[in-house]
């Protein structure tokens, strides 16, 4: 069976809103899109893409779907995300979407997410989620999520939609990886570890 792996890019405040561009998202008056563009350079750019590569396939809730789905098909070839996120086959998970927008290799689920997914991981071995912040609650709450690559970036925001929203169901993670790049970023990467365990540091 393949692995479930989400990839967040996430203020010191938790806010994942996005990321790449002023006008991304301004869903809730969001003020601070672009927040990301500043602090990538090239080495985190490069790592960023050699953490990517190991996508088979990517799994997109509606919103970030849009946005992917208006770049991406023209983006520069130079840019090495444009051949792979090209290439790969694309689900997306939506109630409201009729059909996908016309991206190559792209596919709409069934309403049964849990179900999809299971057949999505049997016929990949890396199924990739980026951004898409509700399907991540979703996808947590189904305790189907495998590994989290978050990218941690040293600035707070204040608002936005955060990674871990109120609803996040109680789970254990174990650190795999720890990278400091120099522009202050950290890389980090976690496996699921099953559900927290308790004590008392009294005793």
């Amino acid at each position: 069976m393949g692995k479930l792996v989400v990839t967040e890019f996430v203020t010191l405040d938790g806010v994942a809103q996005a990321p790449g561009e002023p006008d991304e998202d301004r869903a809730g008056g969001f003020a601070h899109g672009g927040w990301q563009a500043p602090l990538v350079d090239q080495e985190t750019g490069a790592a960023m893409f050699a953490q990517a590569r190991s996508m088979d396939a990517l799994l997109l809730g509606r919103r970030t779907y849009e946005i992917f789905a208006r770049y991406w098909p023209t983006a520069p070839a130079e840019i090495p995300f444009t051949g792979l996120l090209n290439a790969v086959p694309k689900y997306v998970a939506s109630r409201t979407l009729n059909e996908p927008l016309g991206w190559a290799n792209s596919m709409l689920l069934g309403d049964d997410l849990a179900e999809e997914v299971a057949e999505l991981t049997d016929r990949h071995d890396a199924l990739h989620v980026i951004g898409s912040l509700d399907l991540v609650q979703s996808l947590l709450r189904l305790r189907v999520v495998d590994r989290l690559h978050l990218w941690l970036h040293p600035l707070t925001l204040g608002s936005g939609k955060r990674l871990f929203a109120d609803g996040t169901m109680p789970a254990a993670f174990r650190l795999t990886e720890s990278v400091s790049h120099r522009n202050g970023i950290l890389q980090l990467t976690y496996e699921a570890a099953g559900r927290p365990t308790y004590g008392n540091l009294a005793t």
